[in-house]
């Protein structure tokens, strides 16, 4: 399993989360991004820089990741083809996207673009919180020790 993760726009506390798991659980990680990035010396942790553009980041991701493999990413179009190629999906705020609830979050994201278009202040996410950071890190444990107990 590998971990990528969608690193423009991923808060600095949760790529030092990442970076702790990854360290523990000796687990591969990859932040991609259009921008340098530092990550700490490590054969776990890596950084992928890619050109800048729309979705440049996202296409990467898409095109290497595997199925079993985990993405974290707040990016809902991101999401949903990553639960389509049957990836585990995080968002930097601990939510698990997979397809049960992407489309809800789909149809959510596209009603608040359109508002968005039309002029109307949607005011954009809360700021992230220690509370976020809990539930991240939290989700984050639950979810790779059910899967390293699966392998």
């Amino acid at each position: 399993m590998n971990i990528w993760v969608d690193a423009d726009a991923c808060p600095v506390v949760i790529k030092e989360i990442l970076f702790r798991a990854a360290e523990r659980l000796q687990q591969p990680l990859t932040l991609v991004a259009n921008q340098h990035l530092s990550v700490p010396p490590s054969r776990y942790i890596k950084s992928l820089r890619v050109g800048a553009g729309f979705d440049v980041a996202d296409d990467e991701i898409v095109k290497r990741l595997q199925a079993g493999d985990l993405v974290i990413t707040s990016d809902i179009p991101l999401a949903a083809e990553a639960v389509e190629a049957q990836a585990y999906v995080l968002t930097p705020r601990g939510e698990a996207l997979s397809a049960d609830n992407i489309r809800e979050r789909l149809v959510m994201r596209d009603f608040m673009d359109t508002l968005r278009s039309s002029g109307i202040n949607t005011d954009g996410p809360p700021t992230f919180s220690a509370a976020d950071r809990k539930a991240f890190a939290d989700q984050l444990d639950t979810l790779l020790t059910r899967l390293m107990h699966a392998t």
